[in-house]
């Protein structure tokens, strides 16, 4: 059973993986299409870059899924060769990772108020004139239409991965 849980850590590490790869290749059309809706709206684009505002696999975007890919492969590794220590971790690990991951679906699903909100708290007035909903399908309308099943593909492999790998670590 260990080896299937090492196999279930292995797909979540690589779906975690793909989120700054996707990022990385479309995030640049991503910020064009968000500059020409902010140009739409009347609003300087530069406003994205004084907020640190970014569509691309920079800073968080390829640490936190690089960091958790990297925690899975070495409990992954730790589950092949059956090591005491495996079981523990895959139970803190990929309890957390099912966590992370829900807070990242509901992030997503809420993203036009989080942002709104975000730019409230930002204190910036010219961010504050920004129409989120358009600003957001406009990024979005930038990334393949693939890129919305890979997502929902993902968030599959990261729950069911997860939820087996528990299984298996409970029933060893």
């Amino acid at each position: 059973m260990n080896t299937l849980a090492a196999v279930m850590q292995l797909s979540v590490a690589a779906a975690f993986l793909s989120i700054p790869l996707v990022r990385h290749r479309f995030g640049p059309a991503a910020k064009a299409a968000a500059v020409t809706e902010l140009r739409r709206q009347n609003v300087r684009p530069e406003v994205l870059e004084e907020n640190r505002l970014r569509f691309d696999a920079g800073g968080h975007e390829t640490a936190a899924p690089a960091a958790v890919a990297a925690v899975m492969t070495v409990i992954a590794a730790l589950n092949f060769a059956g090591a005491g220590q495996a079981q523990l971790l895959t139970w803190i690990f990929s309890s957390l990772v099912v966590l992370m991951n829900a807070a990242i679906v509901y992030s997503n699903v809420t993203a036009v108020q989080s942002v709104e909100a975000a730019f409230r708290r930002k204190g910036d007035p010219e961010l504050a004139r920004v129409e989120v909903a358009p600003f957001l399908r406009a990024a979005e309308d930038a990334f393949p239409r693939w890129v919305r099943a890979q997502a929902y593909l993902r968030n599959a492999v990261v729950f069911a991965g997860s939820f087996v790998a528990l299984a298996a670590v409970s029933l060893v």
